[in-house]
């Protein structure tokens, strides 16, 4: 995961992860000339801080870098690190010193579920994501700006076929749980310690039919109520924590 290509990150509190925890990438940061308030102060010193240049920019300056008008008031540009291919995967379970936790999104469409994906991720301790390269939602400013910073501290890699990764996976040792409305076991009876990978699918869709076939078992979010499904990133957030509560629990 070494190649780099510019990108911009937009939002306080993305663009201030991104300073605390990857600076180097950053290049500079474009702020809001008609914002003096704390946090934007406290952003620009941050920025002197860790010897980022700063440029004080109109709102419409500011709203064609982030190609929206949703940055309140800073964007920043970004050396974004590219995501690793499949082909890293053996190196990544190999410097593990703990049982791999790996999240897998099979053809998540929109930006936002995938930013609030990773930022699930990150928070329940997953090591890295596995996203499809194609029919998918790509890491995006919009994205970065989601997931407040994991996008940047999580290994993200992107898939050519996700088929032939979940083989790698179980190769590995690795244990690969799905996601389906209509499976027996609820994910709190699933066990979901050891080296795991939990597949999660698209909006509307869920797992496509060849990946499920390679899970090595399916769970299912038990229901209350009127509701029949959750969205993505919830559903996500749901198994993740039910995930690392037992493998704490055994801990």
């Amino acid at each position: 995961m070494t190649s780099q290509k510019t990108s911009y990150l937009y939002g306080l509190h993305a663009v201030e992860s991104a300073l605390r925890n990857d600076a180097g990438n950053i290049a500079c940061i474009h702020y809001s000339h008609e914002r003096h308030d704390k946090r934007i102060t406290r952003l620009i010193e941050l920025a002197a801080a860790k010897n980022r240049t700063t440029q004080p920019c109109t709102r419409s300056e500011l709203n064609r870098l982030a190609n929206s008008s949703k940055h309140q008031g800073v964007v920043a540009q970004y050396h974004a690190i590219s995501q690793g291919s499949e082909n890293e995967l053996d190196t990544l379970l190999a410097t593990q010193e703990e049982p791999a936790f790996l999240l897998v999104l099979d053809g998540v469409q929109d930006p936002h579920n995938l930013g609030a994906c990773l930022r699930s991720a990150e928070a329940a301790g997953v090591h890295a994501v596995i996203i499809p390269k194609d029919k998918a939602a790509t890491v995006t400013p919009v994205v970065r700006k989601v997931a407040a910073g994991a996008a940047e501290r999580l290994p993200i890699i992107r898939a050519t076929n996700l088929v032939r990764v979940l083989k790698q996976l179980k190769k590995a040792g690795i244990w690969v749980v799905g996601t389906s409305g209509k499976a027996e076991t609820d994910i709190f009876q699933a066990d979901l310690n050891g080296p795991l990978a939990l597949v999660m699918g698209s909006e509307g869709k869920g797992i496509r039919p060849l990946v499920m076939q390679h899970c090595d078992t399916l769970a299912h979010i038990p229901m209350q109520g009127g509701a029949e499904s959750l969205n993505v990133s919830v559903a996500t957030g749901v198994c993740l924590f039910e995930a690392l509560r037992q493998r704490r629990l055994k801990a």
